[in-house]
Parts: structure tokens; C-alpha cells; sequence
């Protein structure tokens, strides 16, 4: 009982999706077409930012972050998954284990942070659109977009060794399609779980500040739209900003349940839809929600599409 859990433990056994053949590859189907959508979507935002200097303003560097860490979020799970699902096999390793925990928590935790920063670049382009250059220069975007990668950091890091520095007890196998912190706890030995605790309650403040932050920015951004004469802007501002308040309280809601509901209502299946919905949904759409919306991201996207059609043409 006083070895390492590196030393008793090597593999981690995750949950087969399906017990059939057919099935596991129709959930590989699945997994790559999520993927390759999320690669396709965000590739082509931080290509079409990247090179078009019309679009280097603090909302599409914003939106850049936001591509990079989707794509972060949605590598560190997907590919595992799908490689499981076509190999017909449900094995992690230990470092493999650790990693994907400490870059999904680094990736969640970093980009919803960065939602909260983007609700207030839209509270201050809408509220207060006189002092948006002065409130949202380059520095201050550079100082926020770096809070809220190393906030991710920090968060993951926490988690991480306090996840795994507990002695586990209980088997290695794990009711997820992925490592989540969740079940790696259930494995650990009676009454241990309680030193994640601490680093619970530090991520819950966190989260929680940032949501209140978000009310109360989308609450005036809310009540300036209303104010606002034009029929059309009204339209134009609701739907710029309720779709970004949707992926917002999808994230919000779906990992709070996955983090501290209660262990009688845990279900295989209910926690596979509820972490496929905060870990991999987010990155797939969020290219449509907060992006493909503004015109001028549109038009660079298709320019770009157009010029690599040219350039593979002339070849």
C-alpha cells in the first residue's frame, strides 16, 4: 500500500463506447467528422486573421486565441478516442492519462476565461464604443489574452498533481471515453479524495467570478441594445450576442455537472454525453457562433478558399 501509483498502476482501462464492431465504427465515423470539422473551422480562422491586416482588431485576436484553443481542447480527447474505437481497444497510458487531464483542464479552464474577456470586448464595442481603443489596445489585449492562458495553466497544474499525487485503490478502470479528473478520484483509496478539495474550491471561485463578470456584462449589453433606435441594430446586436451566451451557459452548466454532481446520479452514458458536450461540442461550433457571424471574417475566408482554389489550379 506504500508504492506509487506510477509503480502498481501503467494503463488506465477507459469505457468502450460500444460492444459490437459495427458500432465502434460508426463512433469512429462520429469522432472524425467532429474533428475534421473542428480543424477545418479553426485552421481557417487562424489562417484567414493571420494573413488578412484588416482583421487585426482586439475582437479577432480574440477569436484567433479562441481557434487555438479549441483546436487544443479538441486534440487532447478526440484522436485518443478514435484511435480506441478503430484499434478496438481501451487502453491509456499513465503519462497518457496525465496529459490528457492537465490539457483538458489547461484548454476548459483557459478558453472560458477568454469567453469572459470577450464578453466584456463586446460590453465595451456596444456600452461604451467611444473609449473601445483606448479600454482595448494592444497591450491590455496581449496583457488579457495571457491571464487567461496561464490562468488555464495554473488550474491544470493544481489539479493535476493534487489528482495524482492520492494513492488509487480501486482498479484502473475509468466509466469516461477519457481521463476526467471525476473518475480518476473515484479509483482513489476511501477518504483521500478530500485533498482535491482545496483545489476544487480555488476553481469554483475562479469560474464563478468569471460567470458573474458575464451577467453583468451581457445585462448591459442587454439593456444599451434595447435603448437602441434602429430595429436592425437591435437584430444585429442579439444575434452577435446570444449565441456566444448560449456556448457560454452550455460550458458552464455541462461541466459543473460533470464536476460536482452528486455520485448516486453517476452513469456511464450520462457522463459521456455530458463531457462530449463541454470538451468537444464547444470547438466543433464555436467556429460558426463566434466567428462565420461577422462579414468581414466571412469575406477573408472566402478570399482565402478562392486563392488556394487559384494556386491549386495553376499547379
Amino acid at each position: 500500500m506504500q508504492m506509487s501509483n506510477r509503480s502498481t498502476i501503467t494503463e488506465f482501462l477507459l469505457l468502450a463506447l460500444a460492444d459490437t464492431c459495427e458500432l465502434q465504427l460508426l463512433y469512429f465515423a462520429l469522432f472524425l467528422g467532429i474533428y475534421l470539422a473542428a480543424l477545418l473551422g479553426n485552421g481557417l480562422i487562424l489562417t484567414a486573421i493571420a494573413c488578412d491586416h484588416r482583421l487585426h482588431t482586439p475582437m479577432y485576436f480574440f477569436l484567433l486565441n479562441l481557434a487555438l484553443l479549441d483546436l487544443g481542447c479538441i486534440s487532447t480527447t478526440v484522436p485518443k478516442a478514435m484511435a480506441n474505437a478503430l484499434w478496438d481497444t481501451r487502453a491509456i497510458s499513465y503519462q497518457g492519462c496525465i496529459a490528457q487531464i492537465f490539457f483538458s483542464l489547461f484548454f476548459v479552464v483557459a478558453e472560458y476565461c477568454l469567453l469572459t474577456i470577450m464578453a466584456y470586448d463586446r460590453y465595451v464595442a456596444i456600452c461604451k464604443p467611444l473609449h473601445y481603443g483606448s479600454l482595448l489596445g494592444s497591450r491590455a489585449c496581449a496583457q488579457m489574452a495571457a491571464a487567461a492562458w496561464g490562468s488555464g495553466f495554473l488550474n491544470a497544474v493544481l489539479h493535476t498533481t493534487s489528482t495524482f499525487s492520492l494513492p488509487l485503490c480501486q482498479g484502473n478502470v475509468l466509466d469516461q471515453f477519457f481521463c476526467e479528473v471525476p473518475h480518476i478520484l473515484k479509483l482513489s483509496c476511501s477518504g483521500a479524495y478530500q485533498r482535491e478539495f482545496g483545489a476544487l474550491v480555488i476553481s469554483i471561485s475562479v469560474l464563478f467570478a468569471c460567470s458573474i463578470f458575464i451577467v453583468i456584462s451581457y445585462i448591459q449589453i442587454f439593456r444599451a441594445v434595447l435603448r437602441m433606435p434602429s430595429k436592425q441594430g437591435q437584430q444585429k446586436a442579439f444575434s452577435t450576442c446570444l449565441p456566444h451566451l448560449a456556448v457560454v451557459s452550455l460550458m458552464v452548466s455541462t461541466g459543473i455537472f460533470a464536476y460536482l454532481k452528486p455520485p448516486y446520479i453517476s452513469f456511464p452514458s450520462l457522463d459521456v454525453v455530458v463531457s462530449f458536450l463541454y470538451s468537444v461540442v464547444p470547438s466543433a461550433v464555436n467556429p460558426l457562433i463566434y466567428s462565420m457571424r461577422h462579414k468581414e471574417l466571412r469575406d477573408s475566408v472566402r478570399t482565402l478558399l478562392e486563392y488556394t482554389h487559384l494556386q491549386h489550379i495553376n499547379l
